[in-house]
């Protein structure tokens, strides 16, 4: 288990260092076009931003640089000025335009309808003071829109007086249906590109996504330990250490002890999960959270299950094993599988941490295997003995019996 536990430690370092990895993303002052006094990475996408302050007219000469995900896709920056959210957002999208193949950079306003999709988006005029608007691509002339493609979207705003601290808000899409831009990936990384910045000093302040994204990384690890590896741990032991006599009953509690810890994480994690549902109104996960709540149910089954556990002399024992087995197994299936779509789900799913989680699993089922294989050879050799012990006793038996006949005659 030392190799097992090794993986553990290093997959809870990596998922803990993960998310700074998007801070890292490189932020210049200087354009093809203009140079800036000020610059900073944003907190997801490899975004960044660059603007200039006139204090003296408080006017705001900027530039957002992100990157596509898709040929067809879209980029979009904006500003909200009521709060650090997508809906209310005042935005300008730039995506190929699909009669031409040009770069195109359109308005849009992204009200409530938008977010719950009731309503294509389309362009229209915003209602904030914006002096000038352009867009291009890494490269110049010469840059084309595809996968990862670099694009920059300049903008020069009029800001009221003494309005310094902005609400940015910036997201990317795979295609656009006509001049509507379609719905974004709702991955981690998407729904938490929202930071608030105060243009004069540089400083840029929390928003309320940086706790969602905390809690996610939260619920992240504690269900992968507990549902993903725990779990699977103590239903190891249990299979493979009982038939080892010299434990006795040791074996017994060492898996009750690796299960109650392994759901009582778990109860940690899943209340996290249905906390971060409620303060993410309209993004259900339909399919992770289905799995996160059949896999509580079977772990409160199977927990209760140890309180009503018969006597191994009871008539009723040989139905709670069964039962036991089965409920316990689809725990375990279950809660792996639920473990996998929630990498999907952070935008985690091509990670070095999902990779270490798999080495995790293989490393575990090595172990299973190789106990699989001995459990069949010490099955095997017990049974050769037991055949010829009893050959031997059948034949001596008939020998004496032999010889007893021969005596008399």
């Amino acid at each position: 288990m030392i190799p097992l536990l090794s993986l553990l430690l290093l997959l809870l370092l990596l998922l803990t260092l993960h998310p700074h990895r998007t801070f890292a993303a490189h932020c210049t002052t200087t354009t093809a076009t203009k140079t800036f006094e000020k610059c900073m990475p944003l907190p997801s996408q490899e975004a960044s931003i660059a603007w200039t302050f006139h204090r003296h007219n408080s006017t705001l000469e900027l530039v957002f640089t992100g990157s596509f995900i898709s040929p067809s896709g879209w980029v979009a920056w904006g500003i909200n000025p009521n709060s650090p959210e997508m809906t209310g957002t005042r935005a300008l999208i730039t995506f190929p335009d699909p009669n031409s193949g040009q770069l195109v950079l359109l308005p849009y306003i992204l009200d409530p309808t938008v977010k719950l999709q009731k309503s294509p988006l389309l362009s229209r005029p915003l209602d904030i003071h914006l002096l000038s608007s352009s867009a291009a691509l890494y490269g110049g002339q010469m840059g084309t829109v595809h996968n990862g493609a670099t694009i920059q979207i300049f903008a020069t705003l009029k800001l009221k007086p003494n309005k310094t601290k902005i609400h940015h808000v910036w997201n990317r899409g795979l295609y656009v249906q006509g001049y509507s831009p379609t719905i974004h990936p709702t991955t981690i990384n998407d729904l938490s590109s929202v930071t608030t910045i105060d243009v004069l000093s540089g400083l840029s302040a929390s928003s309320p996504n940086t706790n969602i994204k905390t809690l996610k990384l939260v619920h992240g690890i504690t269900n992968a330990i507990s549902w993903g590896i725990m779990l699977p741990t103590g239903a190891v032991t249990a299979r493979y250490l009982r038939h080892i006599q010299s434990l006795g009953p040791t074996w017994f509690y060492v898996h009750a002890g690796i299960q109650l810890s392994a759901f009582l994480l778990g109860t940690a994690g899943f209340a996290i999960g249905i906390h971060l549902g409620q303060m993410s109104p309209g993004r259900v996960y339909g399919l992770h959270r289905k799995l996160g709540f059949a896999a509580f149910f079977l772990g409160s089954l199977q927990t209760l299950a140890l309180l009503f556990r018969p006597k191994t002399t009871n008539k009723f024992r040989k139905y709670w094993k069964s039962y036991h087995h089965f409920v316990g197994y689809a725990c375990v299936i279950i809660g792996v599988v639920n473990v996998f779509q929630g990498f999907e789900v952070m935008g985690e799913g091509g990670s070095y941490a999902k990779l270490m989680y798999c080495l995790c699993l293989a490393t575990l089922t090595g172990v299973c295997v190789a106990l699989e294989v001995n459990s069949w050879v010490i099955f095997c050799r017990k049974s050769k003995e037991e055949k010829l012990r009893r050959d031997g006793i059948l034949r001596g038996h008939e020998k004496t019996i032999g010889d007893e006949t021969h005596d008399r005659h």
